[in-house]
């Protein structure tokens, strides 16, 4: 049985884009008033995303890299392997938040997730995500249906930041990208797992649910398990 005020936690490990983003609005499309809220932690292989109003300029020389057009806000943004991505499944009408809400605690949640780990970080006036200096270091973008949102965020932490180089990373022609692994204490360079422990505590404490992560010993989750 779900656990009221509880989020379930689920570990993916590296699965494809699409897959995860049709399982999440699958997810989103049959869920009840009941349904336990869900935080989906995964990496994904190379791809692009481009949102609902993304504007196809703003892929300046993808390559080999494949482009996919989803249903998210924002424009466009890369994910690869050694990025954190989280996508919180959550009945935002259950818990009384309202969409400016739940992007300001994702973003407060970031920022103490980074300050964790010894890096100042902040939001910027007018363009949603988190930024060390003029650098972003994470991304978001959500979508709500049904007063439930999905989507999520991306946290650079251990990655090739080379394709950020071949768009205009969220429509901003020039921005400079950064990931944890510059900016973490020497001696201290935590990993996707750490990263994802610390951020989930987080925003869960500030959404006030509790969190139940899988049992430790578990493998990542297959998307026909979930």
């Amino acid at each position: 049985m779900p656990e009221s005020g509880t989020v379930l936690v689920r570990e993916l490990g590296l699965e494809d884009y699409e897959p995860v983003w049709r399982r999440m609005i699958e997810f989103t499309d049959r869920r009840e008033d009941s349904t336990q809220d869900e935080i989906w932690l995964v990496q994904h292989p190379p791809v692009f995303t481009l949102g609902q109003a993304g504007r196809r300029e703003h892929l300046l020389s993808p390559g080999d890299i494949p482009v996919i057009a989803c249903d998210r806000g924002g424009q466009v943004t890369y994910h690869g392997p050694g990025q954190l991505v989280l996508y919180p499944l959550l009945n935002l009408h259950r818990l009384k938040i309202g969409v400016r809400a739940i992007v300001e605690l994702m973003e407060e949640s970031l920022i103490r997730t980074l300050q964790h780990f010894g890096i100042e970080a902040q939001r910027r006036a007018g363009a949603p995500g988190v930024y060390v200096g003029e650098a972003k270091i994470a991304a978001l973008g959500l979508r709500i249906r049904r007063g439930c949102s999905f989507h999520g965020l991306s946290l650079n932490v251990d990655m090739d930041l080379e394709p950020f180089q071949r768009i205009n990373p969220c429509g901003y022609a020039g921005m400079p990208v950064v990931q944890v692994r510059e900016l973490a204490t020497i001696g201290q360079q935590p990993t996707v797992d750490d990263m994802s422990q610390v951020l989930v505590e987080n925003l869960c404490e500030l959404l006030g649910c509790g969190v139940q992560w899988p049992p430790r010993t578990s493998q990542p989750a297959t998307l026909t398990s979930i």
